[in-house]
C-alpha cells in the first residue's frame, strides 16, 4: 500500500471511529460501517448480518439489493460462507464464484447476480462463541478483487464495527431496562391509589398477572396504563 493510501486509510477510519461513536442507535451504527466500506475497500457492494437473540443470522443493512438476494438464500438453507463466517469466526474469501466448489448451487445464483468476489469477515468481541456479532460482507462484480491489503482493512473495519454494534446493542438494553421500570412503576402506582396496597403488594399482583397471562411484564404495565385493566 502506498504512502497516500495509507493517509486515506487513516483519514477514513478517523471519520469512521467518530461516526460510529456518534450514532445514537445499532441501525445507524451499521449503516455508517456499509457505507464506510464502500470507501475503504475494493468492493462494489456491501452488508452486515447480525446474530439476533435467537441465534439466527439477520440481515442488517446493505449497500443495495443485491446484498439481500445474496444473504436471502443462505439463512434460508442455513449455509453457506456468511453461515461458516458466524459459526466458526473465520474469514471467508472466495476470490471467483464461478470458480468456488464449496457452496456450488450458492455460488452459482451469486455469480448469475454478478458476483465474482465474496469476503465475509466476522464481527466479534472476546473469545467465547457467544461473543460472535454478525458478519461484515464485501462483495465485488471483479474476479480476484480483494487484495491482502483489502482483507487487513476489511479486518480493522471489522474490529471497528463489532464494538461499535456491542456498544449501541448495550446501551439499547440498558434504555429498555431503565424505560420497563418506568413503566411497571407507573402501573404500581395506579394500583396502589386503586386498590390502597404498598408498593410491596402491587408489584406482586403486576407479576401474577405477568406469570398467568405468560405476558411480559413489562407489558403487563403497559395495557394497565393504557387501558386501566389488567389483561385476562
Amino acid at each position: 500500500m502506498t504512502e497516500p493510501e495509507l493517509a486515506h486509510s487513516a483519514d477514513t477510519f478517523a471519520r469512521l471511529a467518530i461516526e460510529l461513536h456518534d450514532a445514537p442507535g445499532v441501525e445507524e451504527t451499521i449503516d455508517a460501517v456499509v457505507q464506510f466500506a464502500l470507501q475503504a475497500v475494493n468492493c462494489t457492494y456491501a452488508g452486515v448480518a447480525l446474530y439476533t437473540r435467537g441465534s439466527q443470522a439477520e440481515i442488517a443493512a446493505v449497500t443495495d439489493q443485491v446484498v439481500t438476494d445474496i444473504y436471502d438464500p443462505q439463512i434460508t438453507a442455513e449455509s453457506g460462507p456468511l453461515i461458516t463466517a458466524l459459526r466458526e469466526r473465520n474469514t471467508v474469501l472466495i476470490p471467483d464464484t464461478t470458480c468456488d466448489d464449496r457452496w456450488p448451487e450458492w455460488s452459482t445464483k451469486v455469480a448469475a447476480l454478478g458476483i465474482r468476489s465474496v469476503l465475509d469477515v466476522p464481527l466479534a468481541t472476546g473469545d467465547a462463541p457467544r461473543r460472535t456479532v454478525g458478519v461484515l460482507g464485501l462483495y465485488s462484480s471483479a474476479p480476484e478483487a480483494f487484495t491482502a491489503d483489502d482483507e487487513a482493512i476489511a479486518h480493522i473495519l471489522a474490529r471497528h464495527a463489532s464494538v461499535a454494534v456491542a456498544s449501541a446493542r448495550h446501551e439499547a438494553t440498558m434504555a429498555e431496562a431503565v424505560d420497563a421500570r418506568k413503566l411497571v412503576g407507573q402501573a404500581m402506582g395506579i394500583l396502589m391509589e386503586r386498590f390502597d396496597v404498598d408498593g410491596d403488594r402491587a408489584f406482586a399482583i403486576l407479576k401474577r398477572y405477568s406469570q398467568d397471562t405468560n405476558t411480559k411484564l413489562r407489558d403487563v404495565a403497559q395495557q394497565l396504563i393504557d387501558t386501566r385493566k389488567l389483561p385476562h
